[in-house]
This record gives C-alpha cells, sequence and structure tokens, in this order.
C-alpha cells in the first residue's frame, strides 16, 4: 500500500515523523466516519475495507458519489467542513491524522506535497469517470463500466485476482451510483450472467470474459 499512498514520498526517518501523529482506527460495518457539513478536522487513509461517499440532497434523498478503497485518503480536501458523508461499508481500518497536524508536516515536506498534488490529480481523474460513466447510454454500459472502473482501481491498489471483484456494497448502493433503478442493476447482472461474461459469487462477481465486459464499457 505504501506505494500507491501519500507514504511512497517518505524516507524511513520521515515515515516515523507521520507514524508519530497517526493512530489506528476501527469502524463497524455502517458505522459513519464523516458527516456532511461537519467540521473537518481529521485525513484518514484507509487501510481496509470499504467506504462510501453520498451526499444529501435537500429533498432527503441519497446520491453516492463513490467509494474508497484501501490505499485512498478521506479528508484531504481544503475545505474546513465535509461536502459529503462518508461511511464503512464493511469493517474498515484507516491510520487517522489531525488535519492541523498533517498540513503541518506536509507542508514541511515538499515531496509530500507533490505526491499530494498527484493524489488530488487521481480524485478529479476518478470524478471525470464517473461524469463519464453517468453519460452511457445504456444500463449494460454503465454497470460493465464500473465493474471495469472497480477491476482497475483494484488492480492499482495491488490486489491480486483481479478477475474477481469484491463487492461489499448492495446492489441499491451500485443503483445509486450509476443513477439506475434497483431492479435495472439486479436485471442487467442477471443478463451479463446469462451471456456468460460473469458469474455472480458469494459477495462479490468473477469477470468470465473481462476483455468483452470492457468493450460493453467502451461503446
Amino acid at each position: 500500500m505504501r506505494s500507491i499512498s501519500l507514504c511512497a514520498a517518505l524516507e524511513t526517518e520521515e515515515l516515523k515523523l507521520l507514524d508519530a501523529i497517526s493512530a489506528q482506527v476501527h469502524f463497524g460495518e455502517k458505522q459513519t466516519i464523516a458527516r456532511q457539513d461537519d467540521p473537518a478536522g481529521w485525513v484518514f487513509n484507509i487501510t481496509g475495507g470499504m467506504v462510501r461517499l453520498y451526499r444529501l440532497l435537500a429533498d432527503g434523498r441519497r446520491q453516492i458519489i463513490g467509494f474508497l478503497l484501501p490505499g485512498d485518503f478521506l479528508g484531504l480536501a481544503l475545505s474546513e467542513r465535509h461536502a459529503f458523508c462518508a461511511d464503512a461499508v464493511d469493517p474498515v481500518t484507516a491510520c487517522r491524522f489531525s488535519r492541523t497536524d498533517f498540513s503541518c508536516l506536509v507542508g514541511s515536506k515538499p515531496r509530500l506535497l507533490q505526491r499530494l498534488h498527484e493524489v488530488a490529480m487521481h480524485e478529479l481523474a476518478l470524478a471525470q469517470d464517473h461524469i463519464v460513466l453517468l453519460g452511457r447510454q445504456t444500463a449494460g454500459e454503465r454497470v460493465a463500466a464500473f465493474l471495469v472502473q472497480l477491476r482497475d482501481r483494484r488492480s492499482r491498489h495491488g490486489a491480486a485476482g483481479h478477475l474477481h471483484l469484491p463487492l461489499p456494497m448492495t446492489r441499491a448502493d451500485i443503483a445509486d451510483y450509476l443513477g439506475l433503478t434497483l431492479e435495472t442493476v439486479s436485471r442487467t447482472i442477471s443478463r451479463l450472467a446469462r451471456e456468460n461474461l460473469l458469474l455472480v459469487v458469494p459477495g462479490g462477481v468473477r469477470l468470465l470474459d473481462p476483455d468483452a465486459i470492457e468493450a460493453l464499457s467502451l461503446a
């Protein structure tokens, strides 16, 4: 995980400084990590599990805007308050830093600041990918693009067995993220399974024909 996180920019002595201001924290399934509009006093580096990010709309509806994986950071934005809610999809572990201490360390380490810029660019790319994903014409294209993006992110984060994709979130979560209905997502996954493009397994899916799924995602 170090190779893809901010820690990659630090030497051993600098890692000791980072460790000195960090604390390991644990969150149970569905436990809230951050609330929209609350003060953003902490920075989290996710080390295990999946985090769901969502915004609460004025009419009370929820819009999922993303999922964080091990290696991702939460709370790096400069805003003093959280722009979204974050909760644990499944049990989550993370390193937690005070924003004040973290900002002071980043300010004193140019290499860490450069790495922070790279992380910000990656987050921007993910946001742009989500916009493109929502512009897909068909449900099949959206679901396929979601699976390909998740596969690529897990591969980037060093996960083994990239053809097996754990999906700890609910299908309702996936539907919300893709701008589809729960029924449409369920029908689409079932259709892809009938076409032997994937196999539904406990806790996720296995990609049987990743090339075909990728082609569908680019349609």
